[in-house]
């Protein structure tokens, strides 16, 4: 029998709150720390106060809904915590210093592609470096990087069992790629997606990390408002092509991260297919898709322009070759993603001596 966070939040809707007529996740009450091993399954029930007085009846009936509406074979373990608690919980990567999340307002501007090039020039300059896919329904790092076959394994580590991120390039990389058929859409509801990327951060063994770069999906989804949830961002790249239709989406993705209930920085832009380069006369510019208009989007919005990527004819076959351009540093792309990625740096300790550490958003009920 397979168990998945929807199964187990689908029994959980049965159990009412007495008096009130709604149940514990209409309630909020259900806390984001599902977590599934086998048969095995664990959780936080969350209390405005410690005292409550339907505790330990409400824990009782959650356990028997899930056996009821699951199976009488899952093992549940649920823990009561009150709502304070659960807001001062310790951080859930202690040992990551810079979460970088690479964003971009509408798909097919390359955003997975800057995104794995720039954790791998991070790596070549000597950094530790994670790179998670949070596109939970379209994958793409796996292929980019090469490691479309690799399985990743569980360890014992200080009493959890841990996911061990597959490395490749000096990059600790996972994604939910490793575990789907590729052949196969991922056709997964919000709160399955939301949960499955909360185990692939708080259950993987990221260990001590520099960077950890997140290749988010295009616009604005749950998985974005999942990920502010749930970690605090060091930044926010955002990356989009010069022609207008794909600067007014990075508007969006802009506005986003700096909502006042977000509050998350924006590190700065890329613009990604800058112009065309010929390989054989790599002096040669040719501006297919505008000239300059991330450039000029930058200086609108007062944020630094990170960095303006080439286009060049064999970007496609080392793509899907996991040939990451970055790895050539003495080619136009190559060279253009090493200087991004040492201009992120620079972004990244001047954020951090300049502003105060971003705070995980909380939602109140």
């Amino acid at each position: 029998m397979e168990l998945y966070p929807a199964l187990i939040i689908d029994a959980l809707r049965t159990v009412r709150y007495p008096g009130t007529g709604k149940n514990v996740v209409e309630m909020g009450m259900v806390g984001e720390d599902i977590r599934i091993a086998g048969l095995h399954v664990s959780l936080s029930l969350v209390f405005d106060k410690p005292t409550d007085p339907f505790q330990r009846s409400l824990l009782k009936a959650c356990e028997a809904a899930v056996h009821a509406y699951v199976s009488r074979d899952v093992e549940v373990e649920i823990k009561a915590v009150s709502r304070k608690e659960s807001v001062e919980q310790a951080p859930l990567l202690p040992g990551v210093r810079n979460i970088i999340a690479v964003s971009s307002g509408k798909g097919g501007v390359g955003k997975s592609t800057v995104a794995a090039n720039l954790a791998v020039a991070l790596a070549g300059m000597g950094l530790k470096v994670g790179l998670l896919d949070c596109d939970i329904s379209g994958p793409s790092v796996p292929k980019l990087l090469n490691i479309e076959d690799a399985r990743p394994y569980s360890e014992n580590i200080d009493g959890r069992d841990l996911i061990v991120p597959v490395e490749k390039f000096g990059v600790k990389t996972l994604s939910i790629g490793f575990f789907v058929d590729p052949q196969q859409p991922t056709l997964w509801r919000g709160g399955m997606a939301s949960n499955a990327l909360r185990q692939m951060i708080g259950d993987a063994a990221w260990g001590e990390l520099d960077y950890l770069v997140l290749d988010t999906p295009p616009g604005t989804s749950d998985i974005h408002l999942t990920l502010v949830q749930t970690i605090p961002l060091t930044g926010a790249i955002i990356v989009s092509t010069p022609q207008e239709v794909a600067l007014a989406d990075a508007r969006k993705g802009i506005n986003m991260y700096r909502d006042e209930k977000v509050a998350v920085p924006i590190l700065g832009l890329v613009e990604n297919m800058a112009w065309f380069t010929p390989e054989e006369h790599p002096d040669e510019r040719y501006f297919i898709f505008g000239d300059g208009g991330v450039s000029r989007l930058a200086q609108q919005l007062g944020v630094p322009l990170l960095g303006q990527i080439p286009l060049v004819g064999s970007l496609c076959q080392d793509s899907d070759n996991g040939n990451p351009p970055a790895l050539q540093p003495s080619e136009p792309m190559g060279h253009a993603f090493m200087e991004l990625a040492a201009r992120v740096v620079t972004a990244t300790d001047r954020r951090n001596l300049e502003q105060e550490a971003t705070k995980v958003v909380r939602v109140t009920k």
